[in-house]
């Protein structure tokens, strides 16, 4: 059934002698039945002149511009990924991306984008560009970005419509008219969802963006630049002033006289029809954690470069993020973890937890056992770290690893020496100090990264074992964010009290090693 009435046919006649399309039509006619819009451009303009006959079968229409442009697309350089990480194509002249338009005219409204821009035809072939990106999906999110002179043109065709329905006591708000993003989603999104085999999804992780221009862009708003200039300002990332955003707040200013005045209405038909800019493919990123034990005393946890220069081979984040970057293909990685031990410290018992944001990956679905073998590939490179608990989590539960650094408890071993001979009755009183208060002033090792402030910490246990008369070993359950060497050295009066003051010598730590961190994330797995 045709979606128009004898109370659109004025308007649709005035609009279609003016050079808008079908679809265009049905939009400032308030049509937001979806079924109309999805028939192919050809059926529609049959199915418009019907019913818009004259009384002698005949519809004059005046066509002054040119037949509908071929836009042919290709892949940007190589196959590698584009500067900016995500899948480039660009405009050339070799592979079709768009079918024959058969001399059909440029809508003076929308451009094109709704004739040749949403037939099944080029659908087909962006679809084909997906698949030769290389992602994993299971959904797909649509965006495009139009041209921003297709707000101008759509202002002036609907004052135009609003005007003639004026004259008929009827009257069109600016909301009645169906948005073009709308028709389009509308018609594109089954087609989508048909020629890439999974569903089109606001919420999915993996994006297609297609980006349309037109090259009578800054003729078409130049007029706004002038009566609006304040809405306009130029930008370092910004070709051209003439941004979307820029135009509505210009439109939205202008009164409705000043507009008429400067832009014709009904719009001028264009010469060319848009060109797609760009095509992007990108999938947000993936997240995997679990808990490493490092067992090197020359081992960072964090690449060390000072003043540009390496200090050491490798670090405790490029032994496990550089496995999973090339497995998952992504374009880079975040490393983060449950606090930090430095270089010279190991990490034994649960190890640590750690998680890593992998950025744009282009693999996303991997079984348990995937997971799996991937940890052993991580273990089996390496004796200087082991990974456990590899698991794929959501953004979401990073937030609890993050929570528990500062409420939760850490235990540490270390190898204390002390200047003067001590007996084991010398050590023992510090196994009876429960919850001890320190202050810590802002080390002096750490000042150069951190803010200077004093912290209150608490030890929350001691435990001693005596070696000889210059060494002991010291067993501490701490609140998280202490620090350790600090604590046993005094930092030259910075930490208070200290092992040093508490005992009256002067002691220094030998070794330091973290024996668990008490943070109850990730899960743990079964081996």
């Amino acid at each position: 059934m045709f979606p128009l009435t004898e109370e659109n046919k004025h308007v649709a006649q005035m609009l279609l002698s003016s050079g808008t399309c079908p679809r265009c039509i049905f939009r400032f006619c308030g049509v937001d039945l979806h079924a109309p819009y999805k028939r192919p451009s050809k059926e529609l303009l049959n199915d418009l002149q019907k019913f818009l006959e004259t009384e002698k079968d005949e519809l004059i229409l005046e066509v002054p511009n040119p037949p509908l442009k071929k836009i042919r697309l290709q892949e940007d350089g190589t196959d590698n990924l584009s500067g900016n990480g995500q899948e480039g194509i660009s405009a050339t002249e070799d592979e079709s991306i768009a079918s024959d338009p058969s001399n059909s005219s440029v809508c003076n409204v929308c451009l094109g984008i709704l004739q040749e821009f949403c037939e099944k035809e080029f659908i087909a072939k962006v679809c084909q560009k997906v698949e030769a990106s290389g992602f994993e999906f299971t959904s797909v999110v649509l965006s495009v970005s139009f041209p921003p002179q297709l707000s101008v043109r759509e202002h002036a065709a609907w004052l135009m419509v609003k005007q003639e329905m004026g004259k008929r006591n009827l009257s069109l708000g600016r909301n009645d008219a169906v948005q073009l993003k709308e028709a389009y989603k509308w018609i594109t999104h089954p087609l989508f969802s048909e020629g890439l085999g999974v569903p089109v999804d606001g919420k999915s992780l993996f994006e297609v963006s297609v980006v349309f221009a037109h090259p009578e862009t800054d003729e078409d708003c130049r007029f706004l630049g002038e009566v609006c200039p304040d809405c306009f300002k130029p930008a370092k990332n910004k070709q051209s002033v003439f941004t979307r955003m820029a135009v509505l707040k210009a439109l939205n200013k202008i009164k409705e006289e000043d507009f008429l005045t400067q832009f014709p209405c009904p719009p001028d038909s264009p010469k060319t029809v848009c060109t797609v800019l760009e095509m992007e493919c990108t999938h947000g990123a993936v997240f995997v954690a679990g808990r490493y034990n490092k067992y090197s005393r020359n081992l960072p946890q964090t690449p060390w470069i000072i003043d540009g220069e390496r200090k050491m081979e490798s670090s405790v984040e490029e032994l496990i993020s550089d496995h999973l970057l090339a497995v998952f293909k992504a374009e880079s990685f975040n490393f983060s973890s449950s606090g930090r031990e430095d270089v010279d410290v190991r990490t034994l018992g649960n190890g640590r937890p750690f998680a890593v944001e992998l950025l744009n990956p282009h693999r996303v679905r991997f079984t348990s056992q995937e997971v799996k073998e991937l940890q052993q590939k991580i273990n089996k490179a390496s004796d200087k770290i082991q990974v456990r608990d590899l698991q794929l989590v959501t953004r979401e539960a990073i937030g609890y690893m993050k929570e528990g650094e500062e409420g939760k408890t850490k235990t540490y071993s270390a190898l204390i020496w002390t200047n003067k001979a001590i007996q084991k009755n010398d050590i023992g009183f510090l196994n009876d100090l429960k919850d001890l208060k320190i202050d810590q002033k802002t080390p002096l090792r750490v000042l150069h990264r951190r803010p200077l402030a004093v912290r209150t910490r608490a030890i929350h246990s001691m435990e001693t074992h005596y070696l000889d008369e210059h060494h002991f070993r010291l067993f501490l359950k701490t609140q998280a964010g202490t620090y350790i060497k600090e604590f046993v050295h005094g930092d030259f009066g910075r930490t208070k009290p200290n092992i040093g003051s508490l005992m009256n010598v002067t002691a220094d730590i030998l070794e330091l090693d973290v024996e668990s961190v008490d943070v109850d994330w990730p899960p743990a797995l079964d081996d």
